[in-house]
């Protein structure tokens, strides 16, 4: 038997990985050739751990090691490599949500890009009402007659993919919605939904105190971080749709909608 065929039969999966993360947490960095040296397992067995790490949204590979993946602070390209099969699940977990004829403010996000792609291909949703400051998410619904499209304006912020400023802040100070759907850049037991731009929290905000009711999507690497600025404490928040259990939010009074892969 080669080393490979020895690495894949050992039990101690979970123990390797969990070792590799504090690696990463340490260094912010590891190399194949290093992991595979200080846990005497072969390169090709290092190599499937950061992949099995990677699909759950903890890490990002790079040529020959992987980095400790800040999602905080990641601009949208890189969020939309984590976790895409949970983006996608969450995102339509979230349609059961909406009712035709509602209005719906969508913050931009890759969470928030698969929940507009959910809803183009879902039954028994339109006619719908966006308001969004997204281009990719208004792309999305160019072309569907049963939906009001609206571009709130702003200024482009080519990381995020936004449109942000107060051109939008004014076009949405005369908005009114069902649901807002602000974009979550992390997500804290006790210090609620946050952001890493205070322009982009503040026009989250804004969002929020439009609606009726907010909805938060996102996925299990959101949850437990924290970023600078304030989007909306627990007792604004109706409904967050992840894909983890999580128990310590039961106690803030928060729905709790978890999307099946």
């Amino acid at each position: 038997m080669d080393t490979s065929e020895q690495d894949s039969a050992t039990p101690f999966t979970a123990e390797r990985q969990a070792s590799i993360l504090a690696l990463l947490k340490e260094q912010g960095r590891v190399e194949v050739l290093e992991v595979a040296r200080l846990m005497q397992v072969s390169e090709h067995t290092v190599r499937r751990d950061l992949l099995a790490l990677q699909k759950q949204g903890v890490l990002q590979r790079t040529h020959g090691g992987a980095i400790a993946l800040d999602t905080v602070r990641a601009d949208l390209p890189t969020r939309a490599g984590v976790a895409p099969q949970a983006k996608a699940a969450i995102g339509r977990a979230a349609v059961a949500l909406i009712k035709p004829g509602q209005t719906l403010i969508l913050d931009a996000g890759s969470t928030n890009l698969a929940f507009a792609q959910a809803l183009v291909q879902a039954s028994g949703v339109r006619p719908l009402t966006v308001i969004t400051n997204s281009l990719d998410i208004a792309q999305v619904f160019t072309g569907d007659p049963q939906v009001q499209l609206m571009l709130t304006g702003g200024s482009w912020q080519p990381d995020s993919r936004a449109l942000w400023g107060p051109a939008a802040e004014a076009m949405l100070q005369h908005c009114r919605a069902d649901w807002a759907v602000p974009g979550a850049c992390a997500l804290h037991a006790e210090q609620g939904v946050t952001a890493s731009d205070e322009a982009d929290a503040a026009l989250k905000r804004l969002m929020v105190s439009r609606s009726l009711k907010t909805l938060v999507l996102g996925d299990k690497s959101k949850q437990g971080g924290v970023g600078p600025f304030l989007v909306a404490e627990w007792g604004s928040v109706d409904t967050l749709v992840t894909d983890q259990a999580w128990p310590e939010l039961a106690v803030r009074g928060v729905k709790l909608v978890l999307a099946e892969p």
